[in-house]
């Protein structure tokens, strides 16, 4: 064999081992979380009453370590390498705890363990009915309801928020999903203190 022809098929041979080591490589896996608002508290520290959060739940569509997004039609891809840092189920309690803590200027906000739900002065029950993108938005649809251990009638609401996105932009997706749990999280506070002076 010629030397021409023999390093045409040695480097033949080495383009299919770079081309076959490029395929054997998986793709990089992106992990978000969701982040507490920032926000000045007008409750002084200490003049607060210990809340839990008793209880979250959310569609089971959503509750999955990938992020959830609209496709064509009726169907929805699951992003394999776009993911949640941590569960849903257990970011939203951790995340309501923050912001409602921050709110209140209060050390008294919990997120589990079930003992400190049933010790609370009040406690806090989560209904998401929607967690979701729609279009260049996400949704987060919540029912929602505050139980007083002083016996008073619960109080109950809804809260349907919208945050604008960019929707090819998963941090801005992510980031959205924040601001509306923040809304969510704000509106149960004004209830919360509304509650308080009627008691």
């Amino acid at each position: 064999m010629s030397v021409k022809p023999l390093l045409t098929a040695m480097m033949c041979g080495l383009s299919g081992l770079f081309l076959l080591g490029g395929c054997g490589r998986s793709p990089q896996t992106t992990f978000y979380t969701l982040t507490p608002l920032v926000a000045e508290a007008t409750t002084p520290r200490g003049a607060s009453p210990s809340i839990a959060i008793a209880s979250v739940t959310l569609p089971e569509l959503v509750d999955r370590p990938q992020l959830v997004v609209p496709d064509a039609g009726t169907r929805v891809a699951i992003l394999e390498t776009q993911r949640w840092a941590e569960p849903l189920k257990s970011a939203l309690p951790r995340l309501l705890a923050e912001n409602i803590s921050r709110l209140m200027n209060s050390d008294r906000v919990s997120a589990y363990p079930q003992h400190a739900a049933n010790s609370a002065e009040y406690r806090l029950f989560v209904d998401i009915q929607r967690f979701e993108q729609a279009g260049n938005a996400v949704v987060v649809d919540a029912l929602w309801e505050i139980r007083s251990a002083k016996g008073a009638k619960p109080v109950t609401g809804r809260s349907k928020l919208v945050e604008p996105v960019a929707a090819a932009d998963y941090e801005a997706v992510v980031a959205g999903y924040s601001r509306a749990v923040a809304t969510l999280s704000k509106e149960v506070v004004q209830s919360l203190r509304s509650l308080q002076t009627k008691e």
